[in-house]
Formats: C-alpha cells, sequence, structure tokens
C-alpha cells in the first residue's frame, strides 16, 4: 500500500473517534432529520431535483418501522427540517402536513423492511444517472471513487414505469441484497446506508463516477482498474465510516450557507 494510500486508512480509523456517540433517541433523530434537510438541500444544489420526483428517507431511531422523508412538491432547495413527514410502513403519514409521494413509499418502505441495517436511502432523477441506467449496465471501475461501488451495486432491469407497486418495490429491496447502491435501468439511481450521510454520499459520488465513466466513454477506450486492486481500494473508499465521514463537509457547507433549513 503506498504511503498516500496509508494516510487514508489513518485518518479512516482517527475518524472513528469523531462519530455521534449519543444513545438518546431525541438526540439521534435530531441529527437525522438535521442531515435529512441538508442532504436534499445538497441535491437542489447540485442540480439533482426534477420537478416532484426523487426522494431521501431516513429510519426513526425508536419507531423503526416508521420513516422520515421530504414531502411531495416541496423543493429540495427549500427544505426545511419542519416540512419533514414522518410515515409508517402501512403509508400513513403519522407527523408533519404534506404529500407522501407514493413511489418514495413504495421503494422507500420495501427497503428499510428488508434489511434493519439500512438506516437511509436515496433516490433521484439526476441527468448522469439517468443517461447512464439507460445503457443497462452497472458502473466500471475506471477511477478511485467508482471503486466504491465494485461489485457492490447491482442492475435492476425490470423498469415497468412509474413505482407504485409494492411487488416492484420488493423486487428492487431483493435486488439489492446487501449492496449500497443499484442502477434502475431506464430510470436512476438509488443508494443505501448504515447512516444518512453515507446514503446521501454514495449517490453523490456515485452519480459523479457514472458522469465520469460516460465521458471516458465517449472519449475513448477506459482503461480498467485491475480487480484486486479495485477491491482492496473499495476498502478503503467504500466502507460505511468512508461515506459518512465524506459527507461532513458538504454538511458543514450546506448549514452555513442555508441556516435556515434546520428551522
Amino acid at each position: 500500500m503506498s504511503d498516500a494510500a496509508n494516510d487514508i486508512v489513518m485518518n479512516m480509523d482517527a475518524a472513528e473517534g469523531i462519530l455521534p456517540s449519543t444513545e438518546n433517541p431525541e438526540e439521534i433523530r435530531a441529527d437525522r432529520k438535521n442531515k435529512l434537510a441538508a442532504a436534499l438541500r445538497v441535491f437542489g444544489k447540485f442540480g439533482f431535483d426534477e420537478g416532484v420526483a426523487g426522494h431521501i428517507t431516513v429510519r426513526d431511531p425508536e419507531q423503526t418501522d416508521h420513516f422520515w422523508v421530504n414531502p411531495m412538491g416541496r423543493s429540495f432547495k427549500q427544505m426545511r427540517v419542519s416540512d419533514l413527514l414522518l410515515v409508517n410502513h402501512k403509508g400513513e403519514v403519522v407527523h408533519g402536513a404534506g404529500l407522501l409521494n407514493g413511489a418514495a413509499f413504495t421503494i422507500h418502505s420495501q427497503i428499510h423492511m428488508s434489511d434493519p441495517s439500512i438506516t437511509a436511502a436515496a433516490h433521484s432523477h439526476s441527468v448522469y444517472g439517468k443517461a447512464f441506467s439507460a445503457l443497462g449496465k452497472t458502473l466500471d471501475p475506471l477511477t478511485q471513487d467508482a471503486c466504491a461501488f465494485y461489485e457492490d451495486h447491482v442492475l435492476f432491469d425490470d423498469f415497468s414505469g412509474v413505482v407504485l407497486d409494492n411487488s416492484e418495490g420488493e423486487r428492487i429491496a431483493a435486488a439489492l441484497d446487501g449492496r449500497k447502491a443499484a442502477i434502475l435501468q431506464n430510470h436512476g439511481l438509488l443508494t443505501v446506508g448504515e447512516t444518512i450521510d453515507a446514503a446521501a454520499w454514495w449517490y453523490i459520488t456515485m452519480e459523479r463516477s457514472c458522469q465520469a465513466q460516460l465521458m471516458a466513454e465517449a472519449a475513448g477506450e477506459p482503461k480498467l482498474i485491475p480487480h484486486e486492486v479495485a477491491l482492496g481500494t473499495r476498502e478503503t473508499v467504500g466502507s460505511p465510516l468512508a461515506g459518512w465521514f465524506s459527507f461532513q463537509p458538504l454538511y458543514d457547507v450546506i448549514i452555513a450557507e442555508q441556516p435556515e433549513l434546520l428551522e
């Protein structure tokens, strides 16, 4: 391992000491809701919003069969903590005022029910994710960042229109099967994480990895990173801690720029 790679690993190890350590459910809930609203603002800032499409969810720490989600029709760019909806696995809004996106419930409820380790999930209709999804293939290990997804994402090639049927949500959840992401063919990207931070970061870096591969393939014949190197790189840049840590600078910046999102 190179000196630079060693530095990354050491810094990731050191980062464990700054992970939130509270066991107070109220504090955990507040942190998750703050991060959810911030992630939606970041998605809006990066242009991942398109009309009313797109949703990010995070599991409630006490009522684990409930999740927080953005209301349909509220711009990512204007999202506030107070706008968020608490929804149960029956599709009932139990806290908050606003419309529940049917596709958000259908996809996310099945994902949260299928795997208790999944705290958060993110899906949107970002441009490069949509374009790449039309190719009907998974990402190649072309860059260090793309290695985060090496053998840790799946192609879901069963598009049947807007996802409003629980059976399709179940199939998407089953296809994930412990992986951090899925490319929904002819639809877009979906990422999950043990933290809201990681789920949001995986989406951001996956969207950019799709962009990089599209550009590389348009320019010539890309050179793939060898299998063993790609696997080793994934252990560094694709760990849950790396996902959490990578989102922190974005969170700090969006809070500084748009503090009203915490209202």
